[in-house]
Formats: C-alpha cells, structure tokens, sequence
C-alpha cells in the first residue's frame, strides 16, 4: 500500500508496528484528515489521538480539563487501588504534583546543571576514547545506554559500579510491551506495580537501601534530597519515595541514550549534515535541537478527560482517554518547513520533545541538552565515519521509540 492509498481505516498504532518503524505517513494522515481521532485500542479501552502541533500544546497545558492523575499517564486501562499503588509525580495534577517537583527541581536548572560540565565532557571523553577503538561494537550498550547512567548515577547517589544494573532494571520496566523483556502472564500478575513490572520491586529495594545509607550519612545527591523532604511538615511516604526514586532513575538514562542512538543514525544516514557540522561547529546548539524534535524519544503521553469538551471539532466525554503523541506533532508541516527532513541549521524549533509546555515540562531538559551536546562535539572530533553493520533492532513499543540495539563500524579520524 502507498501512501496515497492510506485511509483512515488503515491506521494501526499497535506496539508492533513500531517495532518496524515509526509510521509517519500514518500521523501525517491523521494531521491532514483527522487530527482528533478516536482509536479503538485491541489492548483496552479506546481513545482520542491528538496528532496536531498547537493542539498537544492547548490540551498539556489545560489540566483541569487534560488530567494525568484521573488515569494516569500510560495507555492501560487501571482501577483505583492500581492507580494509587503506581502513581508517581508524572501521574498528577497540581498542586501535588508541583509540591512533589519541587523536592529536585533546583537541581536541574540550567546553572545547577552547568557546574557538572567539565566533569561530564571528561567523563565522556574517556569512555569515548576506551571504546570508540574497539571498532565494531554495539552502539547502544557500550555507548549510549553507558554515557548518560554514569552522570545521572552521579547525581542520584548511586554508587558507579551499580548503574549497569540499573540500566537493565529500565530496560525492563519501559521494554514491557517488548517479548525480549516482558510477557503477558507477568503483566497480568504484576499490574500493581510501575510498568507492570517485577523489575520494579527491585528497584524499590535498591532505593530503599540506598535511602537508609543517605539518612545514615547525607551527601549532596538526590536520593539525600528525598529522604530528608518535608512537605506541609510531612516526610514522603514510603510508596511516594519508591515511586519517586524509581521514575528519576529510569528517566535519567531513557531518553537522552535514545536521542544519542537516534542522533547517530540520523547523523549516519544524513552524511551531508555531519560534515557540515563539521565544517561550521557553531551549529552544534541547532543541531542538537533538531536531534532532539528527530529522535522524539517518549512517542506519547495520556491524558484522560474530566468533563465533557468540544475539541478539534469532536465531543471528548468525560472519562474519555486522550493520547498527546509528540511523534506528530515533532513532525507538524504547520509548525515545521518541509518536516520529513533532518536539518540542523533548523531555526526556530519549537519541538515538543520536552513537553508542549505546562506544568510537567521535562526537568531534566537542561541537562539532556547538555549532555547531547558534549556527547557529539567529543564523537565528531574523534570519527572519521560511523556505519552500521546490520539494521538497527527497534524496542516492540508505542510508547518510547526505543533502540535496543545497532551493531556499528567505527573508522577514527
């Protein structure tokens, strides 16, 4: 089928459609036909696509209307007790969610995050250097899953020798919809947990006992942050640390490693734009930008609706889940110039990787782009040439356009 012939009956936004490919001719279908469609789900109960640029926008930052903590934020369907046990500071609604992002959020900011870049270009540097000579190697695991664990373990106040372990915790919490790293009977059994995941009572435990070291001897990290945290002169209770502490470790590494994997391949497949980063490095700010709308590491986020609304056109019931997928809108030709192309000479670029805006704008955002930009100022001044050995191995996901694996050549400079 071309994509002339596509039809609105043909939209498939299943997990193993992703695992081929993000299908965007599908979400350039829905912008043009349909940019408020409703979804019959196989998985569960149906829901709204938002797919248009200034609509995820409008719907992210109405949260009276748009709610994460009516059904939380993933497309599955939960009860009560189920929601309460998984909620973190990402399934809320003001003012608790606000109270719960301020415990780390001056942390993030961009001068709190600026003192680590002399240690995060070194860091990088090194592990560049023992690597990259290597030759063929797989670019996620020994690059792009390494890089941002290290920092983000820094800052956590996890010990180094640990992160690889946490890495592959994430793996299995955010790759649920992947038969590599979850099945439907552990799914089913585990629906109270994060991510229908045991990996998340692993999790918990390392928390927990990273957490009884912090309050035996506080240091300047993260996890000291949180034990010590009093809101309305209450300490987080023990589900909210969990949860807390599980949503921060699995975020620190998810997103950037996904935008350096994608980052690469587009820098691989688009050769013309490497060499004119090469020639004009000033271009590294844009570039990053522009990796970042490409990537689209989080696909989308749910939303579920508390009243009855008119919007693009349709009637949103109450109750109704609505789905904000950024994948689209990253992509909107109303907002972008010709946006089926990579460009990092791109200005402005009003991407949504981070969040259209509103109350849960990406807190590790500044950081990310920090660590995005080192990462490939300190590749591209060390290879000649990148190639893949085989086809890159997509996570089977509708939810985090993921990169399990791609088998690299590396030629040094």
């Amino acid at each position: 089928m071309t994509v002339t012939e596509l039809t609105l009956d043909d939209v498939d936004l299943e997990n193993d459609v992703f695992a081929e490919r993000v299908p965007h001719e599908t979400f350039a279908l829905l912008r043009r036909e349909a940019p408020v469609h409703w979804y019959e789900w196989k998985l569960g109960e149906g829901f709204w696509c938002i797919t248009k640029h200034a609509d995820l926008v409008a719907a992210h930052k109405d949260t009276e209307t748009f709610s994460s903590e009516a059904g939380g934020i993933a497309l599955e369907d939960m009860d009560e007790e189920q929601m309460a046990a998984r909620q973190s500071m990402i399934d809320m609604d003001p003012p608790r969610h606000n109270q719960l992002r301020a415990i780390v959020n001056k942390g993030f900011t961009p001068r709190a995050v600026r003192k680590y870049e002399q240690a995060i270009q070194a860091l990088f540097a090194h592990l560049l250097d023992e690597t990259l000579p290597k030759g063929e190697l797989d670019w996620v695991a020994d690059v792009c899953a390494e890089l941002p664990m290290r920092v983000f373990a820094e800052m956590l106040g996890a010990p180094q020798a640990d992160r690889r372990r946490l890495v592959e915790l994430g793996d299995k919490m955010l790759g649920n919809t992947d038969p590599e790293f979850a099945t439907p009977e552990e799914l089913e059994q585990y629906r109270h947990l994060p991510f229908s995941s045991p990996a998340a009572l692993e999790m918990f435990d390392y928390g927990r006992k990273l957490a009884a070291a912090r309050r035996a001897e506080p240091l300047d990290d993260i996890v000291t942050k949180l034990v010590t945290a009093e809101i309305d002169g209450e300490t987080l209770t023990q589900r909210e640390f969990d949860v807390y502490f599980l949503l921060l470790a699995v975020a620190g590494n998810e997103t950037t490693r996904h935008s350096m994997s994608h980052g690469t391949l587009a820098l691989m497949e688009h050769p013309e734009q490497t060499e004119l980063l090469r020639a004009e490095p000033d271009l590294m700010a844009t570039a990053v930008e522009e990796i970042l709308r490409w990537a689209t590491p989080v696909h989308h986020f749910r939303r579920t609706a508390t009243k009855d609304v008119q919007f693009g056109g349709k009637l949103i019931r109450r109750g109704d889940k609505v789905v904000t997928w950024f994948t689209s809108g990253n992509r909107d030709e109303d907002h972008f110039d010709d946006p089926q192309r990579f460009d990092i000479t791109r200005s402005p670029n009003p991407h949504l990787t981070f969040g259209p805006g509103g109350v849960h704008f990406c807190i590790g955002a500044h950081l990310a782009r920090l660590e995005l930009r080192i990462f490939f100022e300190e590749l591209l001044a060390r290879v000649e040439r990148i190639e893949c050995i085989s086809p890159p191995e997509r996570l089977r996901s509708n939810f985090f356009n993921g990169i399990k694996r791609m088998p690299v050549r590396v030629e040094l400079r």
